[in-house]
């Protein structure tokens, strides 16, 4: 790879840490642009990061993904909501559907985030019942999130766009 972009977007800071993950890892004097969603950007190879908004990925991002035609694209984000890898590739798939089709997917990762502290007061006023019990559970599950196996995780993954 001779050159490379990371642009992500990061409501609570949890895609912006994978973001900065994926930067260690990689050569700094390769890369073209670390930041926001901004219009096109010139690199042979685009990390390109979301947090999960209603299933999909977020406004900015969803807007920037049809600029990448033609590029080497490695998707990532973050959901505050669930743990299942099931979960986490549905909204992948979601996400892999607005890029353009002379892009080339080389490799994508999805795990939990923690969720700003307003989502736990909107659950404690909802009527008492078991589905409110598992969405408090889940919003103190996701507090740790994402955790240092995440990350090695999301390393994994980006492992085999390194070697190509």
């Amino acid at each position: 790879m001779t050159s490379y972009a990371i642009v992500f977007s990061s409501k609570t800071g949890n895609t912006r840490l994978l973001a900065e993950t994926i930067r260690a890892l990689l050569p700094e004097g390769s890369c073209a642009y670390f930041g926001p969603p901004c219009g096109a950007v010139e690199a042979d190879a685009v990390f390109c990061g979301f947090w999960t908004d209603k299933g999909t990925c977020s406004g900015d991002v969803a807007a920037f993904l049809p600029t990448l035609g033609g590029k080497r694209v490695f998707l990532f984000g973050t959901a505050g909501f669930g743990g299942d890898p099931a979960y986490f590739e549905k909204i992948l798939g979601t996400v892999r559907e607005k890029l353009p089709e002379t892009a080339k997917l080389c490799g994508s990762f999805a795990c939990q985030g923690k969720m700003p502290e307003a989502v736990r007061k909107r659950y404690e006023s909802m009527p008492d019942s078991p589905a409110r019990q598992a969405m408090l559970e889940n919003f103190d599950k996701a507090l740790a999130h994402p955790d240092e196996a995440d990350l090695e995780a999301l390393r994994e993954a980006v492992k085999p766009v390194l070697e190509a």
